[in-house]
């Protein structure tokens, strides 16, 4: 017992110790993580990327875009959430996706569209807090003719997806 208490006495007579924690690169650290996740977060849960050989145009529309079908139509093809339906030959259609006594409408993507439509028709009636509510937000090559993307409009309105938004990038990306 009375060496324990010579080891008391002992520790009482050392010098304070020089060993402190340095925290100073730890909250460094702390705060370049919060940063950096404060500018990769998006409060938009929609994301939409734009393929490789597609440009968009630029806005300044500052508008949020919602979970809806997603239409993409690039100098190759049309497609309808990344499953191509119509091919595109240097940004034009060829004769036989048109239909004849209709010039507007485009046969192979009204049916991708209608199934799409009718899919989500049939989520909806077992589903109550699901609506279909026939929007589509389309992401269109800003070097395309006009005349594509109004047969492209046409035809997604004839199959029930008559509220079309485009996709556009802000002015300053």
């Amino acid at each position: 017992m009375a060496r324990r208490g010579g080891f008391r006495k002992y520790m009482d007579k050392r010098s304070p110790s020089t060993f402190k924690i340095q925290i100073t690169s730890m909250v460094d650290m702390f705060v370049i993580l919060l940063v950096f996740l404060l500018k990769s977060y998006s409060t938009s849960p929609v994301q939409i990327t734009p393929g490789k050989d597609m440009t968009l145009p630029a806005s300044t529309s500052i508008k949020d875009p919602t979970d809806v079908l997603k239409l993409m139509v690039s100098k190759t093809g049309i497609f309808v959430d990344d499953k191509k339906i119509v091919d595109l030959k240097e940004g034009s259609l060829d004769v036989k996706d048109v239909e004849a006594n209709d010039t507007q409408f485009i046969r192979a993507l009204y049916t991708e569209l209608d199934q799409q439509a009718t899919k989500s028709r049939d989520i909806a009636s077992k589903n109550e807090t699901v609506e279909f509510d026939g929007k589509v937000i389309m992401q269109a090559d800003k070097d395309l003719p006009y005349d594509i993307l109004r047969k492209v409009m046409y035809t997604s309105m004839m199959a029930g997806y008559s509220d079309v938004k485009i996709a556009v990038l802000s002015k300053g990306q």
